[in-house]
């Protein structure tokens, strides 16, 4: 039966074309954006899991510059530990040559005091963005090293941490006192019997005894500052091997979070194709089936 009331055919036809329609629209919006998931309508589940991961990723980035900062401070103490390393070890030649019989002690004392204030500036330059770990007061110095997110989605940062201790057998040169450097504390500045520290010890009225005190006070200092270097070489590989992983944990978070929403272009492509012929046939089909109601008036003729 034909009715000029309800085109049955025509309803069908523009039932399928809508559906084709929305089908053809979320498929350019695939292709356009790049995303099958770009927002919490398209997939909850997953769409919830990608901005989690996304916003921890910008967690991640933060971490990354942290090691970046942290890396420049452990280098410029280390730079500094190894230049004080060398000037002890030219102050430890001149106290050898000043064993010798007829020495002028005094000279020597000049060469020896141009280096100990070498020591000062040395101490005193290695700061970075206001830290300095080779000058300080006996305390901790923290680098962010992680950003973790445990089973139960609970987040946290992780610190590495490096120990300052400013004794004679410590770690830095010098202490520090309100923010100045204390010339009394750390391996160059304590006291060591009656030649002094490293800092102030003066042999220009040396016997020969007290020179071969304070070579062996030299010797100790140097193995103090050979120690602290070495922790802070270790620290400095520990943070290049940090950074690297968080560099590599980020990258795999991000094909991680692109398995999830990222669209297949090769197949959207495919659907895009087989919609636009869908939607043609579509409309064909919604034509004819309004041309069947004008046929009725070739039946009144």
């Amino acid at each position: 039966m034909t009715s000029i009331n309800t085109n049955t055919s025509a309803q069908a036809a523009l039932q399928t074309l809508r559906n084709v329609n929305q089908n053809l629209g979320s498929t350019q919006s695939h292709v356009s954006s790049g995303y099958r998931v770009e927002k919490a309508s398209d997939n909850a589940a997953y769409w919830s899991i990608a901005t989690t991961m996304r916003s921890d990723n910008k967690a991640l980035s933060a971490v990354s510059d942290a090691l970046g900062m942290g890396a420049a401070k452990v280098d410029t103490a280390y730079t500094a530990m190894d230049s004080a390393i060398d000037v002890v070890g030219d102050i430890k030649a001149k106290l050898v040559a000043a064993t010798e019989n007829g020495v002028d002690k005094a000279k020597v004392q000049e060469e020896i005091g141009q280096l100990q204030q070498q020591l000062l500036s040395v101490a005193q330059s290695a700061s970075f963005n206001g830290e300095n770990w080779v000058a300080g007061a006996s305390g901790t110095k923290s680098v962010v090293s992680s950003f973790v997110r445990d089973g139960s989605n609970a987040v946290s940062v992780t610190t590495t941490d490096y120990v300052l201790d400013s004794g004679s057998a410590g770690n830095v040169l010098f202490g520090m006192s309100g923010g100045s450097v204390e010339t009394s504390t750390g391996i160059l500045g304590t006291s060591n019997g009656a030649t002094g520290s490293i800092y102030s010890m003066d042999i220009t009225n040396f016997t020969a005894g007290q020179i071969q005190s304070a070579l062996t006070n030299v010797e100790s200092a140097l193995k103090s500052m050979t120690s602290a270097g070495a922790a802070l070489g270790s620290l400095s590989k520990r943070i290049d091997n940090q950074d690297t992983f968080v560099s590599a944990l980020s990258d795999s978070i991000d094909s991680g979070i692109g398995r999830l929403v990222d669209a297949n272009m090769e197949e959207e492509s495919s659907k895009l194709s087989a919609l636009q012929t869908q939607q043609q046939l579509a409309i064909q089909s919604l034509s004819i089936a309004n041309s069947s109601s004008q046929n009725i008036l070739s039946l009144f003729r």
